[in-house]
């Protein structure tokens, strides 16, 4: 990781004007986003939209991780041109470094705290249970293969090569499995390559009646999920050439329009997915990114409303490390034990329970979370500290 310091005001603002006020301010809904829904106060007591759907179809907490890539296709969109003065083999060093970092930090959050507790005291966490997967190596995995297609092809070919992609693993789908939790492509491949310890146990199946090896986050399903950031690039690209307008909000809000509707049809016969992240979920989820954030920049860009996007300007300032200290924070707590609870669950059952009620009190521990990351994201901004993997 990096820290850059500003120290300039004047150059400051010039910089966040360059890249739009409104592509910082999505990124950061988005990393608010991440943090409500992964830390209710209890996973007994959520709002059916803070879930997640269970298997095919698409509620708002499936919106969030595809906007956060989108997102990464937007930023993407103004470091590749500074990259153009450097040459191939340094613009690919510099994908492959940053790939790998993320990727092991997300290694290192899923292993983190390296101890856990058994039978009333802290062991080591073995190796040979540590999962392999995770949201940041998802991350990791989409942006670098996001940014090798946009760094070698313009942007109509980088479309076209997204579009093939998409196609290639829909046939990879039905050609090596099935569209079920059990005998999914992305399931066998991660199986292949990995023990079933390595990987996510969060699904249970009711064909087997248990919870079963599978992972969200898998290998195979990464490659769509390279077109969510290739997608998010060439909006970028196009509001960065066209800069504010209300010709350019349009055009993209019919683009936008367009993917929802190309995601809605390939539903048919490919059905929306986020844990397999089908083709069909690209084209959808791509295209409500693209109107919500054609949204945005009509009030943001367009009629000056920015009194409001403060908060999630300073989430977008430093969007992986907030995210990052979220992870650990929940892993901390998994250290301290209260009676026979976590310290995660003893803090929702005494205040937030008590306070709010069942399904209340676990939406206020989680927007507590978010407030409490945005007094991070303040601290760090008012010192002008931006971490940079």
């Amino acid at each position: 990781m990096s820290t850059a310091t500003t120290t300039n005001p004047h150059a400051a603002l010039s910089a966040r004007s360059s890249r739009f006020l409104s592509l910082d301010v999505f990124r950061g809904l988005t990393v608010a986003g991440m943090i409500l829904v992964n830390t209710p106060g209890s996973w007994d007591y959520v709002y059916a939209p803070l879930r997640h759907a269970p298997w095919n179809g698409c509620t708002p907490t499936d919106l969030v991780f595809p906007f956060f890539l989108f997102a990464v296709g937007n930023a993407l969109s103004f470091s590749i041109s500074k990259y153009q003065a450097l040459s191939s083999s340094a613009v690919l060093r510099k994908i492959f470094i940053r790939s790998a970092l993320i990727f092991l930090i997300g290694l290192l959050l899923n292993w983190f705290p390296f101890i856990r507790w058994q039978d009333g005291d802290f062991v080591p966490k073995a190796f040979e249970n540590l999962r392999i997967y995770g949201v940041l190596q998802r991350i990791a995995l989409a942006y670098l293969g996001g940014a090798l297609i946009v760094h070698f092809f313009k942007p109509t070919r980088a479309f076209i090569a997204g579009i093939v992609l998409l196609i290639v693993y829909w046939i990879i789908l039905l050609t090596f499995g099935d569209l079920t939790l059990e005998g999914n492509a992305v399931r066998y491949l991660d199986r292949f390559m990995l023990a079933d310890s390595h990987l996510y146990k969060g699904y249970f199946s009711a064909v087997l009646n248990e919870n079963i090896a599978f992972d969200p986050e898998g290998l195979l399903s990464a490659l769509p999920a390279m077109v969510s950031v290739v997608f998010g690039f060439l909006a970028g690209t196009y509001i960065r050439k066209h800069g504010n307008s209300y010709e350019m909000i349009a055009h993209l809000m019919v683009a936008a329009l367009l993917s929802i509707f190309v995601g809605l049809c390939w539903d048919l016969t490919l059905p929306i997915n986020k844990p397999i992240w089908t083709s069909s979920y690209v084209f959808y989820t791509s295209g409500l990114a693209l109107a919500i954030l054609s949204v945005i920049l009509f009030f943001v860009e367009m009629k000056g409303y920015q009194s409001w996007t403060t908060p999630f300007v300073l989430f977008g300032k430093n969007p992986l490390f907030i995210f990052v200290m979220s992870g650990v924070l929940v892993k901390i707590y998994g250290l301290i034990h209260i009676g026979g609870d976590g310290f995660y669950g003893a803090l929702y059952k005494s205040v937030f329970q008590p306070l709010a009620g069942d399904y209340p009190g676990s939406l206020l521990f989680a927007v507590a979370h978010v407030l409490l990351f945005l007094l991070l994201a303040a601290f760090l901004d008012r010192r002008k500290i931006y971490i940079r993997v």
